[in-house]
């Protein structure tokens, strides 16, 4: 059965897994006719018994039940994960239940480890963004940095999941991680305390001449909420105009992305999906009767990836706000959780999304309207980005 709510993966996040499957589907119990079910011949059947046999037998450790507990279980989800693994896609995986369970956990915006989102590339882990006040936020890790080790573990061509689990750790416990950066030479040790981390995914500053300053820094489940409590406040305090800070959001759940959408285009296409299967090719719309009118402008960077991507996009070919910034991540695809009847999981890559023009972002990332360099700053008068945006903004009211 498909559930009715979608999300965008969106990446790893340290210190858990961010849940971002689009769609759910829960598979059947298993078929009398297993043989005849599996993609397999009786050929590969046998090869398979094989080396699990050689395992057994003559494996130095010799793992078995008695020696390892879930000793079986342990051997078939490694042999689906291998499966899987063979596509060569970092965001096609699968789950055991109880990883399923502690993303979908985490999912609720609290979660325990450095507040971390990250990515495989060509066998690299790169982060797309650390989390806004995190601890990863604050020992200055930025978009795109490679992670080459973990303590004393190299992590270049491990299992997403390997390198999640090296990461995570006891609130309080001190993970050292190896950086390469572009534009320096020299790796960068970083060491980090893991802490809990509760997300609030929206804030609001009032700045001079009543422009609100929204940021948002993640979509998660309460993040719609908040955003419609946040244009209140920015409402009763006479705001003009709006500057959404997008900067180092790497997305999250489709379906409130849509919802964030709606506040902003009143009614419009916000993305298309295109893939396989006819649920794979869908085209959502935001909500009519929602939308502020406030002139707005939107600051995007290299850390802008997936939901956040979309809702930059939709903002751009609507006409309805200037981009500033640099040009997004691009994270463009589209994976469906389907839990299995054992309370595993998998999510499957089933689509690209497109914007409402029809442009991939995928591998490409968003070019804004008005390209600036530079980073996010606590102090904004040294935000060369929000300063571009802020005064390209005065310049909308001054005309409207």
């Amino acid at each position: 059965m498909w559930r009715k709510f979608r999300d965008v993966f969106l990446g790893i996040l340290i210190g858990g897994v961010v849940v971002t499957a689009i769609l759910a589907a829960k598979a059947g119990d298993a078929p009398r006719d297993v043989a005849g079910a599996l993609p397999f011949t009786e050929s590969d059947l046998w090869l398979m018994r094989q080396a699990r046999t050689l395992i057994e037998t003559y494996h130095v450790d010799k793992a078995s039940e008695d020696k390892v507990p879930n000793h079986e279980k342990k051997l078939l989800y490694g042999a689906m994960r291998g499966m899987v693994g063979s596509l060569g896609d970092p965001f096609t995986r699968f789950v055991d239940p109880e990883q399923l369970k502690e993303e979908s956990l985490e999912m609720e915006g609290e979660y325990g480890g450095l507040g971390i989102y990250v990515t495989q590339r060509d066998g690299r882990t790169l982060v797309i963004s650390p989390i806004e006040g995190t601890p990863a936020d604050r020992a200055k890790l930025k978009p795109h940095d490679e992670i080459v080790k973990v303590d004393e573990k190299v992590v270049f061509g491990l299992d997403q999941n390997e390198v999640v689990k090296l990461l995570r750790g006891a609130p309080g416990s001190k993970v050292t991680i190896l950086i390469r950066r572009g534009g320096v030479n020299e790796l960068m040790p970083f060491t980090v305390v893991r802490e809990v981390i509760k997300i609030k995914t929206v804030r609001l500053e009032m700045q001079p001449q009543k422009v609100a300053y929204i940021r948002l820094n993640h979509f998660a489940q309460k993040t719609s909420q908040e955003l419609r409590e946040v244009l209140a406040q920015a409402k009763s305090k006479g705001a003009r105009g709006i500057v959404l800070d997008l900067r180092n959001n790497p997305g999250g759940l489709l379906n409130v992305c849509v919802d964030v959408a709606s506040y902003f285009i009143n009614g419009g296409l916000v993305v298309g999906m295109k893939g396989n299967v006819p649920r794979a090719n869908e085209e959502l719309y935001a909500a009519s009767g929602m939308a502020t009118n406030l002139p707005m402008v939107v600051l995007v960077n290299r850390g802008s990836a997936s939901a956040a991507e979309i809702v930059a996009g939709a903002v751009k070919d609507h006409g309805r706000g200037t981009l500033v910034g640099t040009k997004t991540f691009g994270k463009g695809s589209v994976q469906s959780l389907f839990t299995l009847a054992d309370g595993s999981g998998m999510y499957v890559t089933i689509a690209r999304y497109t914007t409402p023009s029809g442009l991939v972002i995928d591998h490409k990332g968003l070019v804004p309207n008005v390209v600036v360099e530079g980073e996010p700053m606590e102090d904004k008068s040294k935000d060369k980005q929000y300063q571009k945006a802020y005064n390209l903004l005065l310049q909308k009211l001054k005309t409207n």
